[in-house]
């Protein structure tokens, strides 16, 4: 699909049709080699570390205000200049919160069913990283993707639901007035209201702000029930702008139509099912944390990005698992499915 969707944009900023898909593949290449060697360590280790990974994501996220080492990409200063390549470190920060939770977690498991120590202590933790992200990075969707996934492994590891669906809940209303109102009144994040404006009416800005959600939905129109054919998309040609990242599903819905879409999205559905029976079989409380905190991880992702892309939901710069371009980003999510393997695989010599 990489090479598929690339191929245009790829002859026209590098003149070669084959670019993306090259660096993608050699990426690929690595990642799995990468997951294959961590599914054969023991999980446990990554305990011992938990402090180092939660303050490592923090640096991590940091670096991007540093001159020389952030880049600035369409306005937003959410990527790491690697030399070869560069990387959003919101990557690393997302599996390295989940450690660190999946070890706090299970390491205080008796404190969590009282409203301070079990809902707002842990919460307490996520206010640097996330502060990072919204003030520093402005990257709203890692955040989303972050607090949901730190919510669901808080609720898996025993705190209270009712604080969630109250306070949790009100909080959450009082964040998006905040984000509303700075956005009224001063330009951080004023784009997000031409954004909730677009996914009201795409076709009020239709060669402005929504035009990429319009070229989207005609891609996934164009497919009918079978698809027009692997490579025969027409709305990648310079249509959808940047077609191989976080729209790339609508290019699949355009080529393999909607019995393509729905191959895929049962591939997802079954990662979660393998996902959710890891960590009900996993020996200990922070195996199992470790695994819904990865499951959750590539699951959210993907169901938002299969959200925006079909404009049931304000686009969003999310990146769907696995398919979408982006080295770094598919090294981070072997990775992943290298330490959720290892848990597997313990559950298995039981």
């Amino acid at each position: 699909m990489v090479l598929s969707a690339s191929a245009p944009s790829s002859l026209s900023e590098w003149g070669n049709s084959y670019y993306y898909v090259t660096r993608q593949l050699l990426f690929a290449i690595a990642g799995i080699v990468i997951m294959l060697g961590i599914s054969t360590l023991d999980y446990r280790i990554y305990k011992k570390f938990y402090k180092l990974a939660y303050w490592g994501s923090i640096v991590a996220l940091a670096l991007v205000v540093i001159p020389g080492i952030g880049v600035s990409v369409n306005g937003a200063r959410r990527w790491i200049n690697l030399g070869f390549g560069q990387f959003q470190p919101s990557e690393i920060a997302k599996i390295g919160l989940i450690i660190f939770y999946a070890a706090y977690l299970s390491d205080h498991r008796s404190e969590l069913n009282s409203f301070v120590t079990g809902f707002i202590k842990p919460l307490l933790y996520l206010i640097p990283p996330i502060a990072i992200l919204f003030f520093l990075q402005d990257h709203l969707s890692a955040s989303i993707i972050i607090i949901a996934i730190i919510c669901i492994m808080m609720v898996m590891a025993g705190s209270k639901l009712r604080y969630f669906l109250t306070v949790g809940l009100a909080g959450g209303a009082a964040g998006i007035a905040g984000m509303l109102f700075l956005a009224k009144t001063t330009e951080k994040g004023a784009f997000r209201l031409a954004r909730l404006t677009t996914f009201m009416n795409p076709w009020a800005d239709a060669t402005g702000d929504g035009w990429q959600v319009i070229q989207g939905l005609y891609a996934i129109g164009s497919g009918g029930l079978f698809g027009v054919g692997l490579g025969n998309s027409k709305q990648k040609y310079l249509y959808i702008p940047e077609p191989h990242n976080d729209f790339i599903f609508a290019v699949l819905a355009e080529e393999l139509g909607f019995i393509g879409c729905l191959i895929v999205i049962a591939l997802f559905a079954v990662f979660i099912w393998r996902g959710i029976l890891t960590s009900m079989k996993a020996k200990d409380c922070f195996g199992s944390l470790l695994a819904v905190g990865i499951t959750s991880l590539i699951g959210l992702q993907a169901i938002m990005n299969i959200a925006v892309v079909t404009s049931s939901m304000p686009a969003t710069g999310i990146s769907l698992p696995f398919f979408s371009y982006g080295g770094t980003a598919l090294v981070i999510l072997l990775f992943s499915v290298g330490i959720l393997l290892n848990i597997s695989r313990s559950t298995s010599k039981m």
